[in-house]
C-alpha cells in the first residue's frame, strides 16, 4: 500500500512570481532559448536552480511550462529556479525531427544550462523584480528523468559519444550542488530492456567521475522495465557508482513521477501525492542549503524528521560528508 507522506511535510503556501518566456537568441541553435524564470516575491541573495524537464509525451510537461508542483515550491524556499524549453521537448518535435541530435539532443541540453549561466544579466534585466536578487554564485541543477542524465553530465558524469565512442565531459564548474530526481542509471549490460536501442547515448555513461555533491532521488515503485530488468535500483545508481559525497533518497510507493512532480493531475503520473512532492521538495531544498550555504541546521531537521515522523515517506542513505 502506498504510504502518503505526513501533513507536516507541506509547507505553508509563500508567493512566488513566475515569469515566461524569456527568450535568448543562441547561434546555431535552431530556435531559440525560452527559460522560464519564478522566483520568491521577497528576498535577495537567492541561489539558482536550473530545472531540466524529461522526455514525456506531453506537449508542454516537457517544456518549460511543466514541473509547476516542484518549482513553485522551490522558490517559494528562496530559490531562482530556471527552466529552459530544451529542442527534445515535444513542443517542438515538429520543427526538429530531422536536426542533428534528434530526437533527444542530449548533447544540447547540457549546453542549454551553461548559456543559461552565462546570460544571467539579460534573464535578471528581463524579470521584473528580479534586478539585484540572485546570488551567482551558489548555483544548483536538478534534473528529472532525462533531464536527471542531462544534470548528471553537468554534475560531472561522462559518457561515450554513440557516433564516435569519444568521451564527452560536459561538467559545468559553476554548478557546485544537485538534485537527480528517477534519473536514468548506468548503461552497458544493464540496457537490456525493449526500448533500450532508443538511448543509445546512455550506454557509456560513466558516474565514477561525477564528484559534485548530489542528492539521488528514486522511487522504490520506479521499474523502467522498457529499459532494463534491474527494477528501481537502477535509478540510484548515480548514487552506487559516483564517489561522495552524495545522497541518497529512497521515497515509498513512488513511481516514476514522485508524486506528481512534472504537473498538477497530469495523466502520466501514476503515483499522485502531493505531499509527497511537498516532503520531497522540502528535503531536496534542505540538502542544496547544506550544500550551498553549509546549513546544516535544515538538512539534519529534515533528516530526522523524515527518520521519526508519523507517516514516513521515504528513507535517506549517504556516503561521504554531505555537502563537504
Amino acid at each position: 500500500m502506498q504510504r502518503s507522506a505526513p501533513a507536516s511535510a507541506v509547507p505553508s503556501p509563500a508567493p512566488v512570481l513566475s515569469y515566461s518566456p524569456v527568450v535568448l537568441s543562441v547561434p546555431g541553435r535552431p530556435v531559440d532559448l525560452q527559460v522560464r524564470v519564478t522566483v520568491p516575491v521577497d528576498g535577495t541573495d537567492l541561489p539558482v536552480l536550473l530545472l531540466s524537464h524529461g522526455h514525456g509525451h506531453s506537449n508542454n510537461l516537457s517544456s518549460l511550462n511543466g514541473y509547476a508542483p516542484i518549482a513553485n515550491l522551490w522558490a517559494a524556499q528562496g530559490f531562482v529556479v530556471l527552466q529552459p524549453t530544451h529542442l527534445s521537448s515535444s513542443t517542438l518535435a515538429p520543427l526538429l525531427a530531422d536536426a542533428p541530435g534528434a530526437p533527444f539532443f542530449w548533447r544540447s541540453r547540457a549546453e542549454d544550462m551553461s548559456r543559461i549561466l552565462d546570460r544571467l544579466d539579460e534573464i535578471e534585466a528581463a524579470v521584473p523584480h528580479l534586478a539585484g536578487r540572485i546570488d551567482r554564485g551558489r548555483v544548483a541543477v536538478a534534473g528529472h528523468s532525462l533531464g536527471g542524465f542531462t544534470a548528471s553530465l553537468l554534475l560531472g558524469a561522462r559518457v561515450a559519444d554513440p557516433d564516435t565512442g569519444e568521451m564527452v565531459d560536459l561538467t559545468e564548474p559553476r554548478i557546485t550542488a544537485g538534485v537527480l530526481l528517477a534519473a536514468p542509471g548506468r548503461g552497458g549490460d544493464a540496457l537490456n530492456g525493449p526500448m533500450a536501442g532508443m538511448i543509445g547515448f546512455g550506454r557509456g555513461i560513466d558516474f565514477s567521475t561525477m564528484t559534485t555533491p548530489t542528492l539521488v532521488v528514486a522511487g522504490d515503485k520506479d521499474d523502467s522495465r522498457h529499459f532494463t530488468d534491474l527494477g528501481p535500483a537502477w535509478h540510484a545508481d548515480p548514487y552506487t557508482f559516483a564517489p561522495g559525497p552524495k545522497a541518497l533518497l529512497t521515497l515509498f510507493g513512488a513511481e516514476h513521477g514522485l508524486g506528481g512532480i512534472a504537473g498538477y493531475d497530469a495523466a502520466e503520473t501514476t503515483d499522485e501525492n502531493p505531499a509527497l512532492v511537498a516532503a520531497l521538495a522540502r528535503l531536496a531544498g534542505a540538502y542544496l542549503r547544506r550544500v550551498l550555504h553549509s546549513d546544516d541546521t535544515a538538512w539534519r531537521a529534515a533528516v530526522d524528521t523524515l527518520a521519526s515522523g508519523p507517516g514516513t515517506f521515504g528513507q535517506v542513505g549517504t556516503k561521504g560528508a554531505v555537502g563537504s
